[in-house]
């Protein structure tokens, strides 16, 4: 009986994780080495609700946690025109669904508008916490970001 329930869960946990996959894509004609800025687009940080508050700061962390420099974005007309050239427009999303938190975050060329880079971080405790759920898929889009930025 205690081998049926130790499987049991442990096929639950294996279809918990393929579910939660992290990852990152690329543009396959583009040399990340080149870009030297990020410059996150402004998602109305001044009036999402407080308690949404400390994940933004997490998503500013996670961008801050590669080699890419945050310029503010009321700051980019005063790059050159070199430094333009360097600068990816950061956007993210934070999907919570009932039994899992997805976060992605989108890097663009500033200058074409071209999408460079798409990092994803999931995680689940199966429901029970929403809040570990967003907070597990923060730290993951924090690593997939740091490895595609190194």
């Amino acid at each position: 009986m205690n081998k049926i329930i130790i499987t049991f869960l442990f096929l639950i946990g294996i279809t918990a994780s393929s579910c939660t996959t992290s990852k990152s894509v690329v543009s396959q004609n583009v040399d990340l080495s080149k870009y030297e800025y990020a410059s996150i687009i402004n998602n109305d940080t001044y009036h999402i609700p407080a308690q949404l508050m400390e994940y933004e700061i997490q998503l500013f962390d996670a961008v801050e946690g590669s080699r890419l420099k945050l310029i503010n974005d009321m700051r980019i007309n005063e790059l050159t025109a070199t430094q333009q050239s360097k600068l990816l427009m950061v956007k993210y999303g934070v999907d919570v669904l009932e039994e899992k938190s997805i976060v992605t975050v989108n890097f663009i060329d500033y200058l074409t508008g071209r999408p460079i880079a798409s990092c994803r971080g999931a995680y689940t405790t199966l429901g029970f916490s929403v809040s570990a759920d967003i907070r597990g898929a923060i730290k993951r889009v924090a690593k997939q970001i740091a490895e595609t930025f190194p």
